[in-house]
C-alpha cells in the first residue's frame, strides 16, 4: 500500500507538469563573417576594370528559411537587395569604393525577421595609399523626428576610417533640404545648433581626414513644433 502511494504521488507531480512548452519559431540575426568591418576587402574576383566579385558570408540562423543581404554604395546611397537560401552570396559591386552591409533572416509563411548588425568596408581598387573616411552614419536626431518645445539640440554622428585618420568633422545644417550653411567644424562627433519652433530642418556632416580626402553623409532632417 505504501509503494502505491508512492507510485499515487509521482504520477501527479508528472501528470501536473504537461502544459505545453512554448517553443521560439522566429527567424534569429545571423553574424557577419565577412567583408571585414571597417576594414579594406582586397579579396574579390575582377570582373571588368571597376568591378569584382566579392562573396560575402554570415552564420547560418535558425528557424530560417532564406537570407536577404542588403549592400549599400556610401558614396551614391544606393542600395542593392538580394535574396540566398544557403549563408554566402557573390556580389558583384564597384572597386575602390566605400560599403555597408547587413543580412536579414526570414521565414516562409511568417512575418517575423530578424536583422544582423550593419557593417562597413572599403572594396579595394588600384592601390592607393591613403582612404577616404566612412561617410559618418547620422545618429540622433533620428530620421524624420518630431521635436517639441525646444530651442536648442544636440546632433550626433559617428565616424570611422581604415586609416584611422579623421580630424574634423564640417557640419552643414538649415532650412534648405540641401543644406550648405556651415554650422561649424568641430573634432567631437557632436554639436548643439539653435532651433525654433515651427521649423524643419536638415543637416549633413563631411568627415576630413589628414591626407585632404573627405567622405559626405546622407542628410538627415526633423521638425521642431
Amino acid at each position: 500500500m505504501k509503494k502505491f502511494n508512492i507510485l499515487l504521488i509521482v504520477l501527479l507531480i508528472f501528470g501536473c507538469s504537461n502544459e505545453p512548452v512554448e517553443q521560439n519559431t522566429n527567424p534569429v540575426a545571423v553574424s557577419l563573417i565577412f567583408p571585414d568591418n571597417n576594414q579594406e576587402c582586397n579579396q574579390g574576383v575582377d570582373v571588368s576594370a571597376t568591378q569584382s566579385s566579392v562573396t560575402f558570408r554570415w552564420t547560418a540562423s535558425a528557424n530560417t528559411d532564406s537570407y536577404n543581404i542588403v549592400v549599400k554604395n556610401l558614396n551614391t546611397q544606393s542600395t542593392t537587395s538580394l535574396s540566398s537560401l544557403v549563408n554566402e552570396l557573390a556580389i558583384t559591386i564597384k572597386k575602390g569604393t566605400p560599403y555597408s552591409w547587413y543580412v536579414i533572416s526570414e521565414k516562409t509563411n511568417s512575418l517575423e525577421t530578424a536583422q544582423s548588425e550593419t557593417w562597413k568596408f572599403y572594396n579595394a581598387g588600384d592601390p592607393i595609399e591613403f582612404y577616404a573616411p566612412f561617410p559618418a552614419d547620422l545618429v540622433s536626431p533620428a530620421m524624420g523626428s518630431t521635436l517639441a518645445g525646444i530651442t536648442s539640440q544636440n546632433l550626433s554622428w559617428s565616424g570611422s576610417d581604415i586609416d584611422n585618420d579623421i580630424v574634423s568633422y564640417d557640419v552643414f545644417f538649415d532650412t534648405a533640404n540641401s543644406p550648405t550653411i556651415l554650422e561649424g567644424n568641430t573634432v567631437s562627433s557632436n554639436m548643439d545648433v539653435t532651433v525654433a519652433v515651427g521649423n524643419t530642418y536638415y543637416w549633413r556632416v563631411v568627415t576630413k581626414d589628414s591626407q585632404g580626402n573627405n567622405s559626405q553623409s546622407e542628410i538627415f532632417q526633423f521638425n521642431v513644433e
